[in-house]
């Protein structure tokens, strides 16, 4: 069974934070607040925070910055992961990501079923790794951020994590890169 093995020393990483919304600014973005305070509760650290409007273009710039950016070794986002017109996160994602992480999606749906029955089904949430930076999206309601980061990403992005967790897989990420330059 999974388990924290308290032998380990935790390893803080580094999270970039972005809401993605027509409607949502600082003073309101009750999800990106909700998803910032547990990402430091648990010990990480927020090294960036954005706002950005449902675009496609805007939203993979500032995934790329962040990507590039060796500080930052998970981006999350939240919202614009439905199927409406405006709801092009997952587009975004897909202009940068090198593999999915299929599990991740198949895992939130799975567990949001469970509270939210039948409409589970309208989120695109996924997972995916980009030039050794993990990223997640995830929708844009409180309730959504709240479950995957207490049921998923939490334990996922602690090294103590049994039997196994992704920090653990972050020095092997760009192996690909290593095996090309040779």
């Amino acid at each position: 069974m999974a388990r924290i093995d308290e032998t380990r020393p935790f390893l803080p990483v580094s999270i970039a934070v972005l809401t993605v919304s027509d409607t949502r600014t600082a003073a309101n973005d009750s999800s990106g607040d909700t998803l910032a305070a547990r990402i430091a509760a648990a010990g990480h650290k927020v090294a960036a925070r954005a706002i950005e409007k449902d675009d496609a273009d805007v939203i993979t710039a500032r995934l790329r910055g962040w990507i590039a950016d060796p500080t930052v070794d998970v981006v999350i986002t939240t919202g614009g992961t439905g199927i409406t017109g405006r709801d092009v996160t997952p587009e975004a994602f897909e202009r940068v990501l090198e593999k999915r992480i299929e599990g991740f999606g198949e895992l939130f749906r799975m567990l949001s079923y469970a509270k939210i029955g039948t409409s589970t089904m309208q989120s695109r949430a996924l997972g995916g790794v980009a030039a050794g930076t993990y990223l997640f999206a995830l929708p844009g309601s409180t309730g959504a951020v709240k479950d995957a980061w207490d049921d998923i990403l939490v334990f996922q992005l602690d090294n103590r994590h049994r039997p196994c967790n992704l920090v653990e897989l972050m020095p092997r990420l760009q192996e690909h890169l290593t095996a090309a330059a040779e």
